[in-house]
C-alpha cells in the first residue's frame, strides 16, 4: 500500500467508525504533513482519493469536509491490483467488426446506458450553448469560412492557449490545430508520424478506437501492461521500446478509458523522458482532463515536454459540448504536419460552432459548469458502485477513479463478459465488455460501467440483473 493510501485508509476508517462525522473538517493539509511526515503530494493524493469516494467533498477556501450523508455501513467492491499482463508481442490489428457490432446494438435510448461512451446530453448547457452560438452566428465574419479553415479559428486557439496557460503551459496559439472532436486530433497526429507497418505502443486494456485506428492505417500494436490505478507500466514500456521499436505512443495518462487510471505526475516526467530519450512521439488523449473530483486538475504528461514530443490532443465533446464536435491537437514539432494532413483531409471545422464555444467562452461561466458536473459525476460514482459490491458475485473487483466516469469491474475467472452483454442487451441494458479494449481480445472476464447517466430506481434494477448474469458464470 502507498503512503496516501495508506493514509486514505485512516481517514475512512475514522469516518466508518464516527470518530469524524458528517460536516466534520478534515485535518487540513498542513496539519497531516507535520503529523504524518508526509508530503503535501500524499496528502492531496489522499485526499482526492477520500472525495472519489464520497466521502470527503472540498470546500473552496475552507478545506475538506466529511460528506453531509456517509452511510457507515456502505462497501465498495476491492480495487483490482495488479497490471495486466499482455504478451510481449507486435499485435496485428482486428477489432472492429466486433466494436461496431457492440456499438450499433447499444445505440438506442430505450436501454440501460452502461456500455455508452457519452455522458447523458442533460448534463450540458445547451441553452446557454445556443445563446452562443445564435450571438456569434449574428457577427460572424463570412470571411472567417476561408480564414480560420486551419488551423481554426483565432478566438478559439486563444481561449484554448489560456486552458493551457492556467495550469502554466506555455502552449502557443499557432501550435493549436482545432478539428473535428478530438478523434480526429488524435487521428491526425497518429498519421503525421507513422507509416504501415509500424509499430505503435498501447496500454492494455486500451481504448478502442485507439486499436480501430492503428487497424484502418495498417499500424501495429504492442500491448503493454497497466495498472488500474497509475496508468502504464514504465519498466516494461522501457523493455517493449528496446524490443520492438515503435514509432508512437498512443496512451491516456488522465483518467484513461477504461479503466480510469490516473498517472501521478512523478510518472508522467519519467513516461516523457524515457520517449524523448529514443525520440519517440506521445500521442496524448486527454479527453477527460476536466473531469476530475480533486481540487486541482491534474497536469499532462505534455506538462513535461521540453522538445516537443508530446502531441497533446483535447475536446469539449466530453466536459461542455458534445454535439458540436471540437477537439484540437496541440502537436508541439509535429504542428505543421498535422496542419498539413487536416487541410488535406477535411479542410476546417464547423466554422459557427468554433465561434460559439470561442463566444461561450470569452464570456465566463465554463468554470462554474464544470465545478457542477464534476459534483454530478461523483455522485453517481458512489452508487454504482455500491450496487455492484450489493448485486456482483464474490470475487469483483471495480476501480476507483478520481475522475472521468467509467468503472472498470473485473469479475470472477470464467464468466463471459461477451455473453453477459448480448444478453444483458436482450433485456433492455447495455454494457462495454472487456475483450473490445484489446488488440489480444483479453479482459474476458472484464466490463467497463459508465456512471455518467442519472441513477436511479432503472439503473439499480439494471445492475441487480447484470450480478445476476454474473452469478450465473455465463
Amino acid at each position: 500500500m502507498k503512503r496516501y493510501e495508506a493514509l486514505a485508509a485512516d481517514v475512512e476508517e475514522s469516518i466508518r467508525s464516527g470518530v469524524l462525522q458528517p460536516g466534520d473538517r478534515v485535518p487540513s493539509v498542513r496539519h497531516t504533513i507535520a503529523s504524518r511526515g508526509v508530503s503535501a503530494s500524499t496528502v492531496f493524493q489522499a485526499y482526492y482519493l477520500l472525495e472519489a469516494r464520497g466521502l470527503i467533498r472540498a470546500r473552496e477556501r475552507s478545506g475538506y469536509y466529511v460528506a453531509a450523508a456517509v452511510d457507515k455501513g456502505r462497501r465498495v467492491p476491492p480495487e483490482p491490483d495488479l497490471s495486466s499482463q499482455p504478451a510481449d508481442a507486435s499485435i496485428a490489428v482486428d477489432v472492429s467488426d466486433r466494436v461496431f457490432e457492440i456499438l450499433e446494438a447499444s445505440k438506442t435510448r430505450d436501454v440501460v446506458p452502461f456500455g455508452s461512451a457519452f455522458l447523458s446530453p442533460l448534463l450540458f448547457p445547451l441553452a446557454r450553448l445556443g445563446q452562443a452560438l445564435a450571438s456569434s452566428a449574428k457577427t460572424l465574419d463570412p470571411w472567417s469560412t476561408v480564414d480560420d479553415l486551419t488551423p481554426g479559428n483565432a478566438s478559439l486557439r486563444r481561449q484554448i492557449a489560456l486552458r493551457y496557460l492556467a495550469d502554466g503551459l506555455h502552449v502557443h496559439p499557432d501550435e493549436i490545430v482545432v478539428t473535428n472532436g478530438a478523434l480526429e486530433a488524435l487521428n491526425l497526429c497518429l498519421a503525421a508520424v507513422t507509416r504501415p507497418g509500424d509499430s505503435v505502443i498501447v496500454e492494455s486494456p486500451t481504448f478502442y478506437a485507439a486499436l480501430q485506428a492503428l487497424e484502418r492505417m495498417g499500424l501495429q500494436a504492442i500491448e503493454v501492461p497497466t495498472h488500474p490505478r497509475e496508468g502504464i507500466d514504465l519498466a516494461a514500456l522501457a523493455r517493449a521500446i528496446e524490443r520492438h521499436k515503435p514509432r508512437a505512443c498512443w496512451l491516456m495518462t488522465t483518467f484513461q478509458n477504461p479503466l480510469g487510471s490516473l498517472m501521478p505526475e512523478a510518472k508522467k516526467k519519467a513516461l516523457v523522458a524515457l520517449l524523448a530519450q529514443h525520440e519517440i512521439p506521445l500521442i496524448e488523449d486527454d479527453v477527460y482532463a476536466e473531469l476530475y473530483f480533486g481540487d486541482k486538475r491534474p497536469l499532462p504528461a505534455k506538462a513535461f515536454d521540453t522538445q516537443g514530443l508530446v502531441m497533446h490532443c483535447g475536446s469539449f465533446s466530453k466536459c461542455l459540448a458534445p454535439g458540436y464536435r471540437i477537439g484540437w491537437a496541440a502537436p508541439g514539432r509535429h504542428a505543421k504536419a498535422v496542419g498539413r494532413l487536416k487541410l488535406t483531409t477535411t479542410l476546417g471545422a464547423s466554422a459557427p460552432a468554433q465561434a460559439a464555444l470561442a463566444t461561450y467562452l470569452e464570456h465566463g461561466g465554463f468554470d462554474k459548469h464544470l465545478r457542477k458536473l464534476r459534483q454530478t459525476l461523483a455522485g453517481q460514482q458512489a452508487p454504482l458502485a455500491e450496487a455492484v459490491a450489493r448485486h456482483f458475485p464474490a470475487g469483483t473487483r471495480a476501480t476507483r477513479p478520481a475522475g472521468g466516469y467509467f468503472l472498470w469491474v473485473e469479475l470472477p475467472e470464467g464468466v463471459d463478459a461477451i455473453e453477459i452483454h448480448r444478453r444483458a442487451l436482450a433485456l433492455g441494458i447495455s454494457v462495454a465488455p472487456g475483450p473490445i479494449f484489446s488488440a489480444s481480445r483479453a479482459f474476458a472476464n472484464c466490463l467497463r460501467l459508465n456512471y455518467g447517466h442519472a441513477w436511479d430506481a432503472r439503473a439499480e434494477e439494471a445492475v441487480v440483473t447484470l450480478g445476476r448474469l454474473a452469478a450465473a458464470r455465463i
